[in-house]
């Protein structure tokens, strides 16, 4: 009997030790919400993974004040069954309000999701993206606009947004600077890769892909807008239209600083990424091949933001790269140096499978450090956000994981090639299609966090800050939900429910932030484009107001900048989006700062020079740099096969030093 009592006893310490484990991680779940939400995906004989490649790719999440009552509400987009917008209460308890808002889903397979004040009446507006249906081309993107009553009316085809195509989200930003929103538009493609053989896949027009026309409503759209009524001027712009891009991620950020915002599409598959630079002409300019070196081989979701405080917004999107060996041996495999080479000449550029972390170099360039950071392999990863995650100051970043079904399983594979698998699959019949569908196997992820180190290191936070459950999850977004001066999770999850991450760094961390709502004027009443800087000592902190990000996604309008442990700040630059800025030396710390456009009192805009190009500009008067070395086209692998790179293509004598007092090496690209 003692034996048993004492058994009793050291289990319930366990236990109790577990949950206070729990209970003082930086994010707990929260699973007493309201929140009920699950984003259903089955297959069936319509609808299901085989005829549609994007089936598994789930749903987004936007958080925003819909009623104006000071509390962030969230918005989830369902694949199969009904979008669902629930209300904030206060004290994280929210109310399923879908029904009364007259928010009917009458256009399945919604996607992604962006809150936005659409008619300027100082109300968010809802868009949301719709895809699927192959067969029938059932599908178009709603508006919902705000009545100021809780309930919404459906007004897409009144503002020319009622798009019918593959759209996986939408950006609303004002490209050309003259006071109103513009719509970046970013689709995905049902084209078959057997048809991508074009060695100028960028310059084909949609029209001549040769694929029926219920394939049509694919690639990259920006639409201007001419006085609340959306025109589409993708082509005069500047902006690829092709099928051939399978977009998945689109984030918006001034990556050169000139006060223009830039745009960074995440293309899944064969085709590169883009990165549109405004030209400050009302054309963009894709100068993806000059500024980055190589990209994510089917990058997912992107996102901007300042990782190392030097005030230029970085980059990091998602892939595919397992973190543990048994994974990495069974979903598929790298490509040989021979199809590498094939994708190379044919124009796709230097892909590699791996999440990428792009570091602005403040001079047109970036350079590429996921290895050196830590955060290059998370698994099947969709949304990616980079935030504040515990107030020290430093981005943090976090990557939502798992995919419905492994389908790159190289042993499904070899099952899937079976011609009498095929012959099932054709004949569209339901049997047929839930056998094979059992062949695939199911593994959840957990979804991973890095904590910012400082000096471009991270380290795997995910087990001490909370983040244990397993699952299969997509969007993702940030926002103060309980408005303690932390930044909340919520996720969009396959076949489970949502999950509600409450942070604890208000009294885990104790550091000091500072929160800050602007109130911009005239067309932009939410103030997108708007930068705030932060100068505390020799930080400086930035942050860059554009809700959309990561995938399928959009976060709260709120900025929340975390301080560190440090209590005072020497002044706050805005920078409105008229690149105008207004300078504050009395923000208060640790409370809501409200700033309205119209009240501040503004300097002129900075005329911001063309980036310095540094080494570049100081060494291309030298003959031999002045021409661009050209290696062999010679292949090491053919002779030695267990080389792990090729010793050939190290290219001509060089002397590297830290020239510049950083720690990374003489930048190659410095040098073409």
């Amino acid at each position: 009997m003692k034996f048993f009592l004492l058994q009793l006893f050291m289990m319930i310490c366990l236990l109790s030790c577990h949950e206070v484990q729990r209970k003082t991680a930086l994010f707990s779940l929260v699973d007493d919400s309201g929140i009920q939400f699950t984003n259903d995906v089955k297959d069936g004989p319509k609808e299901n993974s085989f005829l549609f490649r994007n089936f598994y790719n789930g749903g987004g999440v936007a958080i925003g004040d819909v009623n104006n009552d000071g509390l962030a509400d969230v918005f989830f987009t369902s694949n199969m069954g009904e979008n669902k917008l629930y209300l904030n209460k206060g004290n994280f308890k929210f109310e399923d309000i879908t029904v009364a808002s007259k928010i009917k889903q009458d256009s399945l397979w919604n996607t992604g999701v962006t809150f936005v004040d659409i008619n300027h009446d100082g109300w968010l507006d809802i868009y949301v993206c719709s895809s699927g249906h192959m067969s029938t081309g059932y599908r178009k993107n709603k508006l919902y606009i705000n009545n100021k009553d809780l309930s919404f009316s459906e007004s897409a085809k009144e503002y020319g947004l009622d798009i019918s195509g593959y759209c996986t989200q939408a950006s609303f930003f004002d490209y050309d600077v003259d006071g109103d929103l513009d719509m970046f538009l970013i689709n995905n493609s049902p084209i078959p890769v057997n048809q991508l053989g074009y060695s100028n896949r960028r310059e084909l027009p949609e029209a001549d892909w040769p694929v029926a026309d219920f394939l049509k409503g694919g690639g990259d759209h920006l639409y201007r807008n001419d006085d609340d009524h959306f025109t589409e001027v993708t082509k005069s712009a500047g902006i690829h239209g092709s099928l051939i891009s399978f977009g998945l991620g689109v984030t918006i950020g001034d990556v050169n600083a000139d006060g223009y915002p830039d745009v960074y599409i995440a293309n899944d598959s064969y085709e590169r990424d883009y990165l549109y630079i405004n030209q400050k002409n009302g054309t963009f300019k894709d100068d993806f091949e000059r500024c980055i070196e190589h990209t994510s081989m089917s990058s997912m979701g992107a996102d901007f933001a300042d990782i190392n405080n030097d005030g230029f917004q970085d980059i990091f999107t998602t892939d595919m790269l397992p973190g543990d060996d048994f994974r990495l041996k069974t979903l598929g495999a790298f490509d040989n140096i021979d199809l590498y080479k094939s994708k190379e000449q044919a124009g796709f550029y230097h892909q590699f499978m791996q999440n990428c972390l792009q570091v602005n170099n403040g001079n047109g360039k970036f350079y590429e450090t996921a290895n050196f950071s830590g955060v290059a392999a998370t698994d099947w990863s969709w949304g990616a956000l980079m935030f504040d995650a515990d107030n020290d100051a430093l981005n943090d970043i976090y990557v939502c994981n798992g995919v419905n079904r492994d389908v790159t399983n190289l042993d499904f594979m070899d099952f899937f090639a079976n011609e009498v698998i095929q012959k099932m699959i054709l004949s569209g019949k339901k049997e047929g299609v839930e056998e094979i569908v059992k062949e695939i196997p199911v593994q959840p992820m957990r979804n991973k966090v890095y904590r910012n180190l400082g000096n471009l290191r991270f380290e795997d936070a995910g087990e001490d800050w909370g983040f244990t459950d397993k699952s299969f999850s997509n969007g993702a977004a940030y926002g103060d939900l309980d408005n303690d001066g932390d930044l909340d999770l919520v996720i969009n999850n396959e076949n489970q429910r949502a999950f509600i991450y409450r942070n604890n760094a208000d009294v885990m961390a104790a550091n000091n932030y500072v929160a800050i709502q602007l109130t911009g004027e005239n067309k932009n009443r939410y103030a997108i484009g708007s930068t705030v800087k932060i100068h505390a000592g020799a930080d400086v902190i930035t942050r860059e107001l554009f809700p959309t990000r990561g995938f399928q996604s959009s976060v709260d309008y709120k900025l929340v900048m975390g301080l560190g442990k440090g209590k005072s700040i020497d002044s706050v630059v805005i920078t409105w989006p008229d690149r105008s800025a207004s300078i504050y030396k009395n923000i208060k710390i640790n409370e809501l700062n409200n700033i309205a456009e119209a009240s501040a009192v503004k300097l002129p805009p900075v005329i911001q020079k063309d980036p310095v190009i540094g080494l570049h500009t100081f060494l291309s008067p030298l003959p031999f740099y002045f021409d661009k070395h050209t290696e062999d086209d010679y292949i090491d692998f053919y002779y030695e096969r267990n080389i792990p790179e090729m010793l050939s293509r190290e290219g001509p004598n060089a002397t590297v030093g830290d020239v510049n007092g950083c720690w990374c090496r003489l930048n190659r690209c410095a040098l073409e």
